[in-house]
């Protein structure tokens, strides 16, 4: 592969917002991110800036192709005195295939097979994002549903040429159809994209009206997604491929659908387990009882040992939700009943337990 000018101007890192030392999921999370926000069809006006931040990822998320940018880039300013590489210079008494062998294969002669601008070349299509609103039985139990989608669609009118019907796109004339323009300097070639197709190849002297030359319209479509069992709110869904669709032949994008989920009148959520608080009477606390209390499906007997304070939690094992091949917990926390009001003999009653009642439960506060 041919360094291109921009190898040398351009820091494709910091396009992108990473460092030289980030992993390849940073790389394309970094990409899928600035995409998102300077797509040209959702931001009219930001075709510049999407181009450069393709450019860079074309480059970091090749692996091949970012070793030999970051050799590039390292090998740059010592290339200039090795004859004055870019000055249109010789290089002594070097051959080409020795200066190939010296740069790891980097450079290569004027007449070889140069790179075509990332703007000519398939085009990974950009991911979307869409939310879910579910109820708490959905949740629990999975569900397959449909969410709305905004999205570039190929335009319906032109076929997603970009021309008004019964014309075509025309070679561009100044790059032969290349979609880049190659500028001489001696021994080697750069290439940059083309100024006047902008690295298409083509161009529109007869617009769509319905695109206006873009070959794309906006529009909305349901996608159908199947949501697991025991999703979580907040939970982000992958539905591969069913994102923005892919330009020049390249794949599309994927979609990611947000859950939320609407919360239980009685249950809470941790994780895979099931949560519930139960009041109990004082005497049920004190004496200890066998208490009877709701789950998902069936009720199920939980015992209270005597001397239960409140606010302790019990674990009903398997009681919880599914989630994969797991299996949640029911976790029960037990609040002591303090009756607002006594009758007469509730009262009496009351009142015997506490002429009855030796010791203070503050004596080690020393009250």
């Amino acid at each position: 592969m041919a360094p291109q000018r921009e190898w040398f101007e351009t820091d494709y890192y910091k396009v992108l917002g990473i460092s030289s030392e980030a992993t390849e999921k940073e790389v394309t999370r970094a990409y899928r991110k600035l995409a998102k926000q300077y797509h040209p069809d959702a931001h009219p006006g930001s075709e510049d800036r999407f181009k450069e931040i393709s450019a860079a990822y074309d480059v970091l998320g090749d692996a091949a192709k970012r070793k030999e940018y970051d050799e590039v880039r390292r090998l740059g300013p010592a290339a200039g005195g090795l004859g004055g590489f870019g000055q249109g210079g010789g290089f002594g008494g070097f051959r080409v295939e020795d200066l190939s062998d010296l740069f790891g294969g980097i450079f290569r002669q004027g007449g070889s097979k140069r790179r075509t601008y990332p703007g000519a070349q398939a085009q990974r299509g950009a991911d979307l994002e869409a939310e879910l609103h579910l109820s708490f039985g959905e949740a629990v139990e999975g569900v397959v549903t449909s969410v709305n989608v905004t999205s570039t669609a190929t335009c319906a009118t032109c076929g997603g040429s970009g021309s008004r019907p019964g014309s075509s796109p025309v070679v561009c004339p100044r790059c032969g159809g290349r979609g880049v323009v190659d500028d001489n300097q001696g021994l080697f070639s750069l290439s940059s994209p083309c100024p006047e197709c902008g690295g298409r190849g083509t161009k529109v002297v007869d617009p769509c009206p319905t695109c206006h030359g873009t070959g794309l319209q906006r529009q909305q479509r349901r996608v159908k997604v199947r949501i697991p069992a025991g999703v979580d709110d907040g939970q982000r869904i992958r539905v591969k491929g069913r994102g923005e669709p892919g330009r020049n032949g390249g794949p599309a994008g994927d979609l990611y659908v947000v859950v939320h989920v609407e919360p239980h009148a009685i249950f809470g959520r941790r994780g895979k387990d099931l949560t519930i608080n139960v009041p109990i009477t004082f005497p049920e606390a004190t004496l200890g009882a066998t208490i009877t209390v709701p789950s998902l499906d069936n009720p199920v007997s939980l015992k209270v040992p005597p001397g239960t304070r409140s606010g302790r939690t019990f674990r009903v094992r398997g009681r919880g939700l599914h989630s994969g091949n797991q299996q949640g917990d029911l976790l029960v926390t037990v609040e002591v009943s303090v009756p607002s009001s006594l009758d007469d003999a509730e009262r009496k009653a009351v009142e015997a337990l506490a002429a009855a009642t030796k010791g203070s439960p503050r004596a080690h506060l020393g009250a």
